[in-house]
């Protein structure tokens, strides 16, 4: 059914599972959800509204509200931003990205900066991806189009799709980690909607596939991804993209969330 918070039961025992579903019951009647897993920790890759191993590509206008970078790539990879590079040659400017793009082939000390960030993107993936016993295992198939989905650490070994708006309710410090062996994809004009005070910062989409967010969808949280990243036309995010391989706007909007 649709809006509702889910449980699977996976392995939990009898009497942890009890607890859970009691303290779902207890959310949905005013009082607190569970916090969820500990937050991922990004270290400098938190820097960056995008940030991608092997290239970031705009279709104009995109809008991008922090900071991109691409490394171990030069800046010949960042297509579609038409790059300023500044005086100091440590960065670039662009009228599409309200903050600064770097690449690898900038001056001292960007390079041995940007090592460090895809460093630390590597290891956040790593840790989030290696989160064991969940709390929602395989639930609805990856299907997660019209729920309400408590915080909690969530695992599928198929593909997460979203074709209809999904809500992510809980506490302004509580954390949502969605591991998936598979894709992410979310249909058109569809939503990540956030309620309860529920922060994008703390909710965190831990891809092994591809991720295609489509055309005039709005998606909430920031994206792990062990492949690429894809926002389609008029496609808007609050968030980051974390991709360890390409990240691609196509008239896209992302904005980093608040700390």
């Amino acid at each position: 059914m649709a809006n509702q918070i889910v449980r699977t039961v996976g392995s939990k025992s009898p009497s942890k599972q009890i607890g859970v579903f009691m303290m779902l019951v207890l959310g949905l009647a005013g009082t607190a959800y569970a916090n969820g897993p500990s937050k991922v920790i990004l270290g400098t890759a938190g820097n960056y509204a995008i940030l991608a191993k092997t290239g970031i590509s705009s279709v104009p206008p995109s809008v991008v509200k922090g900071n991109i970078a691409a490394s171990p790539v030069a800046a010949t990879y960042i297509t579609g931003f038409s790059l300023i590079e500044d005086s100091t040659n440590t960065f670039w400017t662009s009228d599409q990205v309200t903050g600064k793009a770097y690449a690898a082939n900038n001056a001292s000390p960007t390079p041995s900066q940007l090592t460090t960030a895809v460093s630390d993107m590597e290891t956040a993936y790593t840790d989030a991806m290696g989160r064991t016993r969940p709390d929602f295992n395989e639930l609805k198939s990856g299907n997660i189009g019209g729920l309400t989905l408590a915080p909690g650490l969530y695992k599928w070994t198929t593909g997460i799709s979203i074709p209809a708006d999904v809500t992510l309710k809980g506490g302004k410090n509580d954390v949502w980690i969605f591991q998936t062996t598979g894709n992410l994809s979310m249909a058109s004009v569809q939503h990540v909607i956030l309620a309860g005070g529920a922060q994008a910062k703390n909710i965190f989409w831990v891809v092994a596939g591809n991720v295609a967010l489509g055309t005039g969808s709005h998606f909430e949280g920031i994206l792990l991804c062990k492949t690429n990243v894809t926002l389609l036309t008029r496609a808007t995010m609050n968030g980051r993209v974390l991709a360890q391989t390409a990240s691609a706007l196509q008239m896209a909007t992302v904005i980093e969330p608040a700390l």
